[in-house]
């Protein structure tokens, strides 16, 4: 009898969100460049490929800040497909977009009229397209929600739906169906781009896990307040028409005095509770179509959270309220089994978040860059590491790039980085890559910038700060070479992270 096959479960990953891959459109997208990207990581041993969210951002590009838990980021279509299927024309006159940054706004605008013109076209030959069909019906539960809400907050010149007449406000499903008469074909639009984003987002996911490589997506744990899931499913929140009475944050802590309030609506787990928490479950095995791996978000919340009063202006004043633990995930591996999980356990973390992440099975995170402040007994330092269950990261996307991090290090931290890795420094990009790899970790990632070597001035996001600086980042397609493949697979064949399989 064959053994069943065994898969190498050491694998390396590199972080790259879409928006930074290149494009003529001003923003990376799932068209031609992605594919090569694919290409240059299944070269180089890369199993991994690491995003943030896809959902809809605002105009500060932030994946974290969605109007939507469940939509697809129209910015990230490749547009070059409607053109090709004549579903809409291309502009003769292009806007100057910058190669090496998203100007969100500029983009938005673009991509917009031209997903306009494309869904007025289809609209007359939708017949013809059985799958489009079959899209709206197997995802009208959360798709109806959103259209309406795109429609009605354009209706209502982008108020929050706090302000809308109260039948709107209060989700009224008379209001609504009339709304969807008179507005058949604006509705349609957001139909047909999310029937393309998902289309497009399955052929370019079916085509890195040919090569072997899955994806890594992310779920934020908290959504934004005027987002289509909060407005249609208030009774999961702690509000009352509109109205929070308790917002989320952390407390206050070495970094702040006053801690950081986030001001994201709570869940009400109790109710959540009640229904078998099946807006979370529904969640989850949505993404679950998306990403081979999910990596969730501010992982402590899910044991406990701190819930500020909506009336401070700080978040000095909150408290700290039990999550599902345990209950959520036991739930959720009912209706799907095990799988596989990352949870984002850094920050202030207690014994309580620990023993959650063991019991559910789930890998921790484990990064470099927070590593070289305490002493060799410090527990990011790879020979600390006692679990494999783990993933070993040289930063994330909310860290420095591993050059900008190391040249404005002390000089006494700088010290104890160059004699922990043997390095003066000019080559701290790949020394770092391959401390990562070198480890017990079972899951080595790091940012493409630490692969190119890049400066602090190509950081993708610096938490606690706005402006374009953020979420903007791009390189362009000479930026990768045969170079940076050959030493990559070198280093992931040194120590055993190739795709080995073994019957």
């Amino acid at each position: 009898m064959t053994e069943k096959t065994k898969i190498n479960p050491r694998k390396a990953g590199i972080i790259l969100h879409p928006t930074s891959l290149p494009g003529r459109y001003g923003i990376g997208c799932f068209g031609k460049p992605a594919y090569d990207f694919v290409d240059f990581m299944a070269e180089s041993g890369i199993r991994i490929w690491q995003i943030l969210p896809l959902t809809p951002t605002g105009a500060d590009g932030c994946p974290y800040n969605s109007f939507s838990a469940f939509a697809g980021n129209e910015i990230l279509i490749d547009i070059d497909e409607l053109f090709e299927k004549s579903f809409a024309e291309k502009p003769v006159e292009m806007p100057n977009f910058d190669n090496f940054r998203v100007d969100y706004p500029k983009v938005i605008d673009f991509k917009s009229k031209s997903l306009d013109e494309a869904a007025e076209n289809f609209y007359k030959v939708r017949e013809n397209y059985p799958d489009f069909s079959v899209f709206v019906e197997e995802n009208t539960s959360w798709l109806r929600d959103f259209a309406l809400f795109r429609v009605l907050t354009k209706n209502f010149e982008g108020k929050s739906w706090k302000f809308w007449p109260q039948e709107f406000r209060n989700h009224d499903e008379k209001a609504l169906k009339e709304f969807e008469k008179e507005h058949e074909k604006e509705l349609f639009r957001h139909f047909f781009a999310q029937w393309i984003f998902f289309s497009q987002w399955k052929k370019l996911k079916n085509y890195a896990n040919e090569k072997d490589i899955e994806i890594m997506g992310d779920i934020p744990i908290f959504l934004s307040f005027d987002s289509a899931d909060v407005w249609a499913n208030q009774h999961i929140f702690k509000m009352n028409d509109g109205v929070m009475s308790e917002v989320a944050g952390v407390p206050p802590d070495y970094f702040s005095a006053d801690g950081q309030l986030w001001g994201n609506p709570l869940y009400d787990w109790k109710i959540l509770e009640k229904e078998d928490f099946s807006w979370w479950i529904d969640r989850f095995l949505h993404n679950l179509k998306l990403y081979d791996i999910l990596r969730l978000d501010h992982f402590r919340g899910f044991s406990a959270y701190w819930s500020v009063p909506a009336s401070e202006t700080t978040a000095k004043n909150g408290h700290w309220e039990k999550g599902p633990r345990e209950k959520l995930f036991e739930t959720l591996f009912k209706k799907a089994g095990k799988i596989p999980i990352v949870a984002e356990d850094l920050g202030d973390i207690d014994a309580d978040v620990v023993k959650l992440r063991e019991n559910c099975g789930f890998a921790g995170m484990k990064v470099l860059q927070f590593a070289f402040y305490e002493g060799t007994d410090h527990e990011f330092l790879p020979h600390n590491y006692t679990n494999t269950n783990c993933v070993c990261y040289t930063g994330t996307h909310d860290n420095d790039t591993t050059v900008g991090w190391f040249w404005s290090l002390p000089d006494g931290a700088k010290s104890f980085v160059t004699h922990y890795l043997g390095s003066n420094g000019d080559d701290i990009h790949w020394k770092m890559i391959r401390l990562a790899m070198s480890s017990i970790a079972e899951k080595a990632l790091f940012p493409l910038q630490d692969v190119l070597g890049w400066g602090g001035d190509c950081r993708f996001n610096v938490p606690g700060t706005t402006g374009p600086q953020n979420w903007s980042w791009r390189f362009q397609k000479d930026s990768l070479s045969k170079y940076h493949s050959d030493l990559l697979r070198g280093i992931v064949v040194a120590f055993n992270r190739e795709n080995k399989k073994s019957s």
